[in-house]
């Protein structure tokens, strides 16, 4: 397995002094080669009684690549990426819709009965106000469940959907029939 290696690193960083200290302090700050910053940072979000870490960086090319290199290390569900918004608040463009899915399952994940242990952001992301609806519940439908299409087709809309006749783009909706497409903001590709 290639998390033995990782796992065996993290359990003895645990006991280094720094790695003590900055678990005991409330606001923990070490300095750490940027090699090493996914692995110390994974050691101590194993040994931390606060979860989850939240981890700023400078950038949000350096927080995906944080998170990409945390989550090699801790595993993909245990790190979760909160990115920034692409535009400035008085810029009259909207935010892409990739990224206020992405942002929103984070903020969802965090509530659920299985939060992230680690959430990598940038300093600009932390700073971003949140989405209003923040506090809506996401719309999970899994195989096998029965819908009525209509009804989840209003409530897709009302979340923010638009209706087309095929799907093509992320937070589009399409109906043919009893078929309801869907093409989710946090998605590859529609479902």
């Amino acid at each position: 397995m290639v998390r033995a290696p990782f796992a065996v690193l993290r359990g003895a960083l645990i006991d280094e002094p720094a790695i003590q200290m900055a678990l005991a302090s409330r606001n923990p700050v070490i300095a750490v080669p940027d090699a090493a910053r996914a692995l110390v940072l994974s050691a101590i979000s194993d040994a931390s009684e606060r979860a989850p870490v939240l981890v700023a960086t400078s950038s949000q090319a350096e927080a995906e690549r944080l998170a990409s290199d945390a989550a090699t290390i801790l595993g993909s569900d245990a790190v979760a990426l909160f990115p920034a918004w692409e535009t400035l608040p008085f810029e009259r463009v909207s935010p892409g819709v990739e990224t206020m899915g992405r942002r929103l399952e984070v903020l969802h994940r965090l509530q659920s009965d299985n939060p992230p242990t680690m959430v990598v952001t940038s300093a600009r992301a932390l700073v971003q106000r949140l989405d209003p609806n923040a506090a809506i519940a996401p719309v999970v439908v899994r195989p096998g469940d029965v819908l009525d299409p209509t009804s989840l087709v209003q409530e897709l809309v009302s979340l923010g959907y638009h209706r087309e006749a095929q799907v093509e783009h992320r937070g589009e909706i399409a109906v043919r029939g009893s078929i309801v497409d869907v093409f989710p903001s946090t998605a590859d590709g529609p479902v």
